[in-house]
């Protein structure tokens, strides 16, 4: 028997919801799949923790997070705090303190799910982004001079260092050689950006000599974007800089059927570190409370961590329970054409798991 000590940050707004289904499938999951076990331990930090304390988690939060083999989170953000202090103040903290480098966002068409392009179907969109997660737009250097008058001026650096792009490289190389097609497109907007742009540029085919077995190409960000509404098909593991990638992702979950089926990873792919796995939808106020949150993505990212743990065949499991539930058509919450609350979804997954 595998024990795993998980951290769960359920967050704010719809993620406690859709955690807590997690939550019940993962115990499903162990009951259907043995081997392994999850041992929880639950921190309230969030937008509500901030009212409380004046801050979005106790200041020791990262090291303590250190203990554990992966952190399970739901969402951030509240329409009374400005976002730019929730977000930093609890989710890119945790990514950038325990350098989880590595974002991974699967996209893929499932039956009985369909996409708003049309006549596009199941195998015809089936890729992965991988987001560069510590350096970029996001890498917090900057600031604002003169404020308050006419003069303020916001500086927001772009930081891209060899370090951090060829270590995501490296990753995005290795993990397309495990993929059937083989294929890695870089997405950067070098025609531009003649420095740090072309600095990715120039990694990515110093790495690619070490990779022969992988077919490579370059896009510029807008290329890429059109290409993936016009030809799905034709990608299938992209890498891009942080901010790029933020948003191809939410594209290609919006073609595969809605952010709330969309899972992902925040890795520390040399594992000195735990890793952390959420939905990729946002917190959604507007929604929390009223029980028709998606909990599929959460569901998903939960797979996403027993696979990094190791538990494959549990992970299978859920991912197999997930599909089946999907294709039958019966179950399903508002936001992709049904009637369902998050509590029923959430059971009928977990009975999918109970019947194999």
């Amino acid at each position: 028997m595998k024990n795993y000590r998980v951290a769960v940050i359920p967050g704010d707004g719809i993620g406690i919801e859709v955690i807590e289904a997690g939550l019940a499938v993962l115990d499903a999951a162990a009951k259907a799949v043995p081997g392994f076990a999850l041992e929880i331990t639950r921190f309230d930090w969030g937008s509500d923790y901030y009212r409380r304390h004046g801050r979005m988690m106790p200041a020791d939060g990262v090291e303590t997070l250190r203990g554990f083999d992966a952190i399970y989170f739901g969402a951030v953000g509240d329409p009374e705090i400005a976002d730019h202090v929730t977000l930093w103040g609890l989710r890119l903290a945790i990514c950038q303190g325990l350098d989880q480098y590595a974002n991974v966002r699967p996209a893929s068409i499932v039956a009985g799910v369909a996409s708003p392009l049309r006549d596009v179907f199941p195998g015809d969109l089936d890729l992965v982004i991988l987001r560069e997660n510590s350096e970029g737009e996001y890498a917090g250097a900057g600031g604002r001079v003169h404020r308050g008058l006419g003069t303020e001026v916001g500086i927001e650096t772009a930081v891209f260092t060899r370090t951090g792009v060829a270590r995501i490289m490296r990753f995005a190389f290795d993990f397309a050689e495990k993929r059937p097609r083989r294929r890695l497109t870089l997405v950067t907007k070098s025609n531009a950006q003649g420095h740090g742009m072309v600095l990715w540029d120039t990694v990515y085919a110093e790495i690619a000599e070490s990779f022969p077995t992988v077919e490579t190409e370059r896009l510029l960000v807008d290329a890429a974007a059109a290409r993936m509404v016009a030809d799905p098909h034709s990608f299938d593991v992209v890498v891009a800089t942080n901010l790029h990638a933020d948003i191809l992702s939410d594209l290609a979950a919006a073609l595969a059927g809605g952010l709330g089926l969309a899972p992902s990873a925040n890795l520390d792919p040399e594992r000195r570190n735990p890793s952390m796995f959420e939905p990729v939808h946002g917190s959604a106020f507007d929604i929390a409370g009223t029980g028709i949150a998606n909990p599929i993505g959460a569901i998903r990212s939960a797979a996403m961590m027993l696979d990094h743990l190791g538990a494959w065949n549990a992970a299978r499991a859920i991912e197999n329970a997930v599909d089946r539930v999907l294709a039958e058509d019966r179950v399903r919450t508002p936001d992709i054409g049904g009637t369902a609350t998050t509590p029923e979804v959430t059971a009928a997954i977990c009975r999918a798991l109970a019947e194999g």
